[in-house]
């Protein structure tokens, strides 16, 4: 199977671009930098910029899957036009591979979008699932809405399509937990807020798995790709700590200091999102790192 990968290079792609070679498929990525460009058996890089409507179609060429993980960091800085800039990362694209699959019909067979778990109501009690229709007012979660809704366009061209609801991804490589792990191994670690808020998870490897898993089974419609086991922010430093060995003794960190320090973009830090794995599981597919433990104790032993 051929399978055209936006998005490769980053933490998600890479991982899932290595199982997906491991397997002996054939991989197709879209890079908007000329000097990612490779060429290599079963491994082909093609150039497009989605600001400028410019793709290589040569990159669909055989391709069964289209896999779409590119979008703009949320964690940075929120700026009137950054926030433009992380909408847009995900729609213009989307848009982009709307027209090229338009332009080649009945070829490819499945779209798989990543998607983000703030479409979700905050939630400490309340464990949501894909059936939720209630949705939350902030800015990330009509980020989600408009990244879903161009992902579901390509219905209309016959292709079944698939939406991945990640939630915070564990590695110890990039994302959040690394910046996690810093102050902890300086000693200066601590829970934000009052350290209740759920935080909903997934190693990187799973993550990666469930993409594979959806590819394999031609799944479609929207799936939680977080952990069966939730756990709180409190928790989870508290794991990290001992896994590191290092003590955990200054106070919770105030919500206030880390919005004058971040801005709008604190609210990744105190956001609560209570979300079940069920779904995906009913389906077949099996955790390897379902309990927060062994999941950091793979990470960072």
């Amino acid at each position: 199977m051929r399978i055209l990968i936006t998005g490769a290079t980053g933490l998600i792609g890479n991982e899932l671009v290595k199982l997906l070679l491991a397997n002996n498929h054939s991989v197709h990525y879209l890079t908007t930098s000329l000097s990612k460009l490779e060429s290599k058996p079963n491994y082909q890089g093609f150039y497009w910029n989605p600001v400028q409507s410019k793709i290589d179609e040569n990159c669909l060429y055989g391709v069964d899957v289209i896999v779409h993980l590119a979008g703009a960091n949320i964690a940075k800085r929120w700026t009137k036009d950054y926030k433009q800039e992380i909408i847009e990362s995900r729609t213009l694209s989307s848009e982009l591979l709307y027209n090229l699959v338009k332009k080649h019909p009945n070829q490819v067979k499945q779209f798989i979008s990543a998607s983000g778990t703030a479409i979700y109501p905050e939630s400490f009690d309340t464990i949501y699932d894909e059936t939720t229709t209630e949705t939350e007012d902030s800015f990330l979660s009509n980020v989600v809405k408009k990244w879903e809704e161009s992902a579901s366009r390509f219905q209309v061209l016959g292709l079944k399509v698939c939406k991945l609801r990640t939630g915070i991804v564990l590695s110890n490589v990039g994302g959040a937990l690394p910046e996690m792990v810093k102050p902890i191994k300086m000693g200066f670690g601590a829970a934000m807020g009052n350290g209740k808020q759920i935080q909903s998870w997934i190693h990187i490897n799973d993550l990666a798995a469930i993409y594979y898993f959806v590819i394999e089974n031609q799944l479609e419609g929207i799936y939680n790709a977080v952990t069966p086991h939730p756990i709180s922010n409190q928790e989870l430093t508290t794991v990290i700590a001992k896994t590191l060995k290092k003590p955990l003794f200054l106070p919770n960190i105030p919500k206030f200091v880390m919005k004058l320090l971040l801005g709008e973009m604190s609210y990744l830090l105190f956001s609560s999102k209570n979300l079940s794995a069920q779904k995906i599981m009913d389906n077949g597919f099996q955790f390897q790192f379902p309990e927060i433990k062994k999941a950091i104790i793979d990470l960072y032993s």
